[in-house]
């Protein structure tokens, strides 16, 4: 399995096993088992790359304190064989939940002194809710040995990128967010969420030798991590990157240390702290050497996605330097308390984002003055608006502050963004185009219509201070609007038409080949087909020629740089490299939105990277393994893992069968398009009996798999009572039941074919993956990763062109009926109804009441 398998199998199963725990609580118990493994895996490396032998690793022992002290120095901690995670699963039977208990404990008090801090009391939440899934230690026992085996064959490093703990890891964490509501933002910000504050930061710091960086409400320290990866892709040396985290709950405290460590950064470049983020800032001094230690913690970024609009104690913290300058926020909303904080850690030429609610653009109060002091000080960047019900929980609109120390310009870009989504259940979520769209308008900082505006601060100033994102950026739609003239007469209104502009730009001439100015404000439709005057208008065919040269060698560059390189390409800064290519080949081509094109590159993307890690990681020959394909069925009420066909690692089953057995494919398709045909010939006889046949109720009992013993005995008698030629007549109902009976006995046999056929099928795709020749490996590859890239990237001209025909057939027909054609319609049917009404007949009240009617009629 891929990691994305693994992962959706582990959830599957753990979202069972919780039964009636909550899952913002199960949560703990999973990953904090996840985390144990690592732990016992990477002492295990150790041990080989020790020359340790199986007898040394066996012997591994509390009282060896000479083996113990060496391990923990290098590792930060000892685990005893005993209590090692591999031990508890060899165990089978023999393992108690006693056994976890131990080895919990004897880690606490195993850990090196230079890591207490980063490891001391990491399991607190692990151990104090073992009681919680059982009522007995049978039960916890048993809850627990499915948890481990659940988990035991996660591999614990991470080769080339290809981060298999770390993706299931947050995979779990983002699947536990979803299902605890509201409490999921005690821990979780959405990855697109994360994904789009790491491009704002990386592009800000790209050119840096080391870095530090510091999330002030760290939750899971997933952001932490996402920050770290981005800007990770633009340095050579990952560990020249410093976290510091903090977090107020202490199993939240837990999730960021365990998430932090089990990343392969450096534990010296961790700095984990559990504590108030605003009651009790960052220490100056460490704590075990006050007198030698000051150190005031300035860092290149800060990251928060704090508690919205939370209560907080601002009582005798006006000489608080995080506060002194812009002033206290108020009680009942701590917001830009947070905010403050944050600023106060940055460096000069430092840079933070943090997410706040919608409010604080624009409320009163102590938050106008700091909002206005921060104006005046010139520290705010950039305000982004996101689209509502992005995190989980809560459906309230967020915005995303960009805040600077030291900036040259002294305006504000501010984005909408509230438009860019796309729904994924109950939450909208941002789009790769739209992290992108985001973060390119913040770097280049630019005006764009209806989505990003660059604001002189003197222009705040004329609006009072006030940042409502509405006030500087209009992204609603532009509401329709009926021309009179054109309504009263007829003909199309040149203004309408002239909003068409960016298309006759693109295509010149194009316009007056379909519209005659019959005057200044009104034109005619020239052209029958639409349709077809468009498509055949030589400036169109020149742009799609246009377009098709820019895109002539795309193909070949793909090649180039996924198939020729596929061993030794950069992973996470592949797609970038694409997508820069892309962009450049669209420079010269007018309307197409090289952020939908980018969408279709990352559509595909997510499949290729996955091939491509799997490639690095065990090798071209991964291209040419097949593995079971396992599934979840259930047997004697329980979920079982069982065998069902084959598949490729990397090579769909699919893709190969249209490409090498297509005529054994072919076979197959036929007899199943046949087996639909059955069922529709079967509803067809349904539909030519009688009511009182279909209460026989013999056929209808049928119609589900076609093996009613019923109609197969009754097609017999009636063969026997039949038995000269002719004698039953056609479409009778005996005609009809020996129809049925010999649909069911082709289907059987259908049936019988199709299944040895696919199996079949199936075991000659599995051996013709495995003897696939490089070349063959390539031809595939170019079919599953290039090809859907490149056809739906050409199919933009041609949606471009459709769109333009829509919107003029759309105009055209808006004003084909005039007013006056549209009163006679309505003048002609009020006569028509008025003499139907002078047919009518009634008492005195009756006629009264229909003369009235025929008044009101005639207005």
């Amino acid at each position: 399995m891929n990691k994305q398998q693994l992962a959706a199998k582990i959830w599957e199963s753990a979202n069972q096993m919780r039964s009636k725990i909550e899952a913002n609580e199960y949560k703990d118990y999973i990953l904090g088992f996840i985390f144990y493994k690592y732990l016992s895996d990477k002492e295990l490396q150790y041990c080989k790359d020790q020359d340790f032998t199986e007898s040394d690793v066996k012997a591994l022992r509390e009282i060896d304190i000479e083996t113990v002290d060496h391990i923990k120095q290098n590792i930060g901690y000892f685990i005893a064989y005993e209590n090692l995670f591999s031990t508890w699963i060899s165990k089978g039977k023999d393992f108690d939940v006693s056994n976890v208990r131990e080895g919990l404990s004897a880690f606490s008090r195993l850990i090196s002194p230079a890591h207490k801090k980063l490891f001391d009391g990491i399991f607190e939440t692990l151990e104090t809710g073992l009681s919680k899934l059982g009522d007995s230690a049978q039960k916890q026992t048993k809850a627990i040995s499915d948890l481990l085996h659940l988990i035991k064959d996660i591999p614990m490093d991470g080769n080339q990128g290809y981060d298999v703990l770390g993706f299931i890891y947050e995979y779990l964490i983002e699947k536990f967010a979803a299902n605890a509501g509201k409490k999921a933002g005690e821990f979780y910000t959405p990855h697109e969420v994360s994904v789009l504050l790491s491009e704002i930061i990386s592009n800000h710091l790209k050119d840096r030798k080391e870095i530090q960086i510091y999330d002030s409400c760290s939750g899971s320290g997933s952001l932490l991590i996402n920050i770290g990866a981005s800007v990770a892709k633009h340095m050579d040396n990952k560990n020249n990157i410093k976290y510091y985290a903090q977090e107020l709950k202490k199993n939240t405290y837990n999730l960021t240390r365990m998430n932090l460590i089990m990343r392969d950064i450096n534990v010296n470049n961790i700095v984990t702290r559990n504590g108030d983020t605003l009651e009790d800032d960052w220490p100056y001094f460490d704590e075990n050497d006050a007198i030698h230690s000051y150190s005031a913690l300035y860092v290149d970024a800060v990251v928060s996605n704090p508690p919205y609009s939370q209560k907080w104690d601002p009582t005798y913290k006006d000489s608080d330097a995080r506060y002194a300058r812009f002033g206290l926020a108020p009680k009942s909303k701590a917001d830009f308390a947070f905010l403050l904080h944050d600023l106060f850690h940055i460096k000069p030429d430092g840079i933070m984002t943090i997410v706040l609610p919608h409010g604080v653009l624009f409320r009163g109060g102590e938050e106008g003055t700091i909002r206005k002091k921060l104006i005046e000080a010139n520290h705010i960047d950039a305000i982004i608006g996101l689209p509502p019900s992005i995190f989980f929980g809560t459906g309230i609109p967020t915005v995303v502050i960009v805040l600077k120390q030291v900036r040259q310009n002294n305006d504000v870009l501010i984005i909408d963004a509230s438009k860019g989504f796309i729904k994924d259940g109950k939450n909208n979520k941002l789009r790769a185009s739209d992290i992108k769209r985001i973060a390119d308008a913040l770097r280049d900082r630019k005006q764009i219509p209806k989505f990003a505006q660059v604001v002189k601060r003197d222009t705040i100033r004329q609006n009072e201070y006030n940042l409502n994102i509405p006030r500087y950026v209009d992204s609603s739609a532009n509401a329709e609007s009926w021309d009179i003239y054109a309504s009263m007469f007829g003909g199309i209104p040149v203004n309408e038409i002239d909003a068409l502009n960016k298309y006759w730009e693109a295509f010149p001439n194009l316009r007056e080949t379909l519209f005659a100015t019959t005057s200044e404000v009104n034109a005619n439709l020239k052209v029958e087909d639409i349709n077809k005057s468009i498509h055949e208008h030589p400036s169109v065919t020149e742009y799609i020629e246009k377009f098709s040269a820019s895109f002539n060698n795309f193909d070949a560059f793909l090649k180039k740089e996924l198939l020729d390189n596929m061993l030794t390409v950069h992973v996470p800064r592949q797609e970038e490299i694409l997508g820069n290519n892309m962009f450049k080949r669209l420079e010269p081509i007018a309307l197409i939105d090289k952020y939908e094109a980018y969408q279709l590159l990352d559509n595909q993307w997510e499949a290729i990277k996955v091939d491509l890690e799997i490639i690095q990681t065990e090798g071209f020959e991964a291209t040419t393994v097949v593995d079971p394909n396992m599934v979840l069925k259930k047997k004697d009420g329980k979920e079982i893992e069982v065998q069902e066909g084959w598949k490729g690692r990397i090579m769909p089953f699919e893709l190969v069968q249209e490409t090498y057995l297509k005529e054994q494919l072919q076979s197959v398709q036929k007899k199943e398009n046949r087996l639909i045909e059955i069922t529709a010939t079967f509803e067809e006889l349904l539909d030519l009996l009688t009511e009182e046949e279909k209460e026989e109720d013999t056929v209808n009992e049928a119609k589900d798999g076609f093996v009613n013993a019923e109609v197969i005995k009754l097609a017999k008698q009636i063969k026997a009572e039949n038995k000269k030629e002719g004698a039953i007549e056609k479409d009778s109902y005996e005609a009809n039941i020996l129809k049925a009976d010999a649909l069911i006995t082709e289907e059987k046999e259908t049936k019988k074919t199709v299944k040895e056929e696919q199996a079949k099928l199936q075991l000659q795709t599995k051996a013709t993956i495995e003897a696939l020749t490089e070349k063959q490996v390539n031809e595939l590859l170019e079919l599953k990763w290039i090809h859907p890239v490149v056809t739906s990237l050409n199919n933009l001209p041609k949606t471009t062109i459709e769109e333009l025909t829509t919107k003029i057939k759309t105009l055209v027909d808006k004003y084909s009926t005039t007013y006056a054609e549209v009163a006679n319609q309505i003048d002609e049917a009020e006569n028509a109804l008025s003499k139907l009404i002078n047919e009518l007949d009634g008492n005195e009240f009756d006629m009264k009441g229909l003369n009235e009617f025929k008044t009101l009629l005639h207005g």
